[in-house]
């Protein structure tokens, strides 16, 4: 029997991998920096609470289709090229929404913003995929702290600034974002062109793909429960901007801190397979508490910060197992995952305004709880490729057959399972 390998931090990087994660926290303060001023958007601005959420659905629809141009540009242009312009992007429109007069005005620049996040976004993971010296999964890692820290920085920060004005928070995504735009060129050296230029359409035909394919759908739908309890949650717990602020800073650091101590070693523990089968399961039972008692307010809240482990956990295995199990290459991976999960990010927070305008405030959460058993429904039946790629990572990390290798014998192996053959003998799924 041999030793344990010893793990490498996923925080020894290179400058460029911090480089690109510092913007990565910047950018990700964007998603949560408005939440606190949903409220105070829809009394001051005469909106009701589905045209508010729109400000979600049109940011992350927009995000969700230029996903599927984001590897055509940055082969193109190149990694670096494509994050300035991203952020660029996200710097003008912010600045726009900030010196909006009505809602409408605000829903469509935040669709500009959103064609911004899409380029960044993409190619950021891609980045510090590849430039990372940690390995695979400590980039991974890396990348969920970014996103957990960002979460839980943005609505404070939003929060401070919504009592200002409304407009505060756009105008501090817009400065923040000018600070990311100047690290990400100053600190990141200058990448080359690649040799191979991507095809418009690869993403699209990336779906062919079932594994793919499954951990698209499976991120659509707990993209879709993720972004109710976001997006709407804030209407039920009748508080000030900087109270909610601080309620989603709570949520925001379990998130970080779920996704770096927790979810690696739940994953060496149980696997990444029985993990997500029981973060999926407490989820949907998280929003049904939610949906049980939405007139309550400290249960609500409890229920939101709660929320922020499990959320924390699936975010970097779900983002793990779809690099693992994809069958092309990242980029490409990062764009078709990105399209088809943050479609159901996009339109969930707008349909469950429409949804307690209807009905009750209670529906939206109760059909978010489902769509995390459709997630879970979904996840299940590519059991069998994650517990094959898990068992590949646990051989890499032993030192066995080298990454290339690796790579290798997971695509071939992953493209017989796409077209529907079977191994003979199942994958042996990792124990501690």
């Amino acid at each position: 029997m041999s030793a344990h390998p010893t793990p490498v931090s996923p925080f020894r990087q290179p400058r460029a991998v911090y480089a690109v994660a510092f913007a990565c926290v910047v950018s990700f303060m964007g998603i949560g920096l408005v939440d606190p001023i949903l409220p105070a958007l829809a009394e001051q601005l005469h909106a009701s609470r589905a045209q508010v959420s729109l400000l979600f659905t049109s940011y992350l629809v927009v995000t969700a289709v230029a996903m599927l141009v984001t590897g055509w540009v940055s082969s193109r242009i190149g990694a670096k090229r494509t994050l300035i312009v991203g952020l660029l992007l996200i710097v003008v429109f912010s600045l726009t929404a900030a010196s909006s007069d009505t809602i409408s005005q605000i829903v469509g620049f935040r669709a500009g913003w959103g064609l911004g996040n899409a380029l960044f976004i993409a190619t950021s993971l891609a980045v510090i995929v590849a430039s990372s010296s940690g390995g695979f999964a400590g980039a991974i890692v890396l990348y969920e702290t970014a996103l957990g820290v960002g979460i839980a920085a943005g609505p404070l920060v939003g929060g401070l600034l919504g009592t200002i004005s409304w407009r505060g928070p756009f105008f501090g995504v817009a400065f923040l974002m000018a600070i990311a735009l100047v690290a990400t060129a100053v600190l990141l050296p200058a990448t080359p062109r690649p040799e191979h230029r991507s095809s418009i359409t690869a993403p699209l035909a990336a779906l062919r793909h079932r594994s793919l394919a499954t951990m698209g759908l499976t991120g659509l739908f707990y993209n879709w429960g993720f972004f109710t309890l976001l997006a709407y949650s804030p209407f039920l717990m009748g508080l000030s901007a900087i109270k909610l602020g601080l309620v989603f800073c709570a949520w925001g650091m379990l998130v970080a801190i779920f996704s770096v101590f927790a979810a690696p070693r739940l994953q060496a523990r149980f696997g990444t397979a029985r993990t997500l089968y029981a973060n999926f399961v407490l989820l949907a039972l998280d929003l049904a508490v939610i949906a049980t008692f939405t007139t309550n307010r400290v249960v609500v809240i409890a229920a939101v910060v709660v929320a922020g482990m499990f959320l924390g956990i699936n975010n970097t295995l779900v983002t793990q197992a779809v690099m693992m199990v994809a069958p092309v290459e990242r980029p490409v991976a990062s764009a078709t995952y990105g399209f088809v999960r943050f479609i159901g990010g996009g339109v969930a927070p707008w349909v469950a305004g429409k949804l307690a305008e209807h009905f009750t405030d209670s529906v939206p959460f109760y059909v978010g709880a489902g769509s995390m058993l459709i997630a879970l429904a979904v996840f299940f039946t590519g059991r069998r490729m994650i517990d094959a790629a898990d068992a590949r990572m646990a051989a890499d990390a032993a030192g066995q057959p080298s990454a290339e290798e690796r790579e290798l014998e997971g695509a071939e192996g992953l493209e017989s399972f796409g077209g529907g053959e079977t191994a003979d003998a199942a994958p042996v799924p990792v124990r501690s």
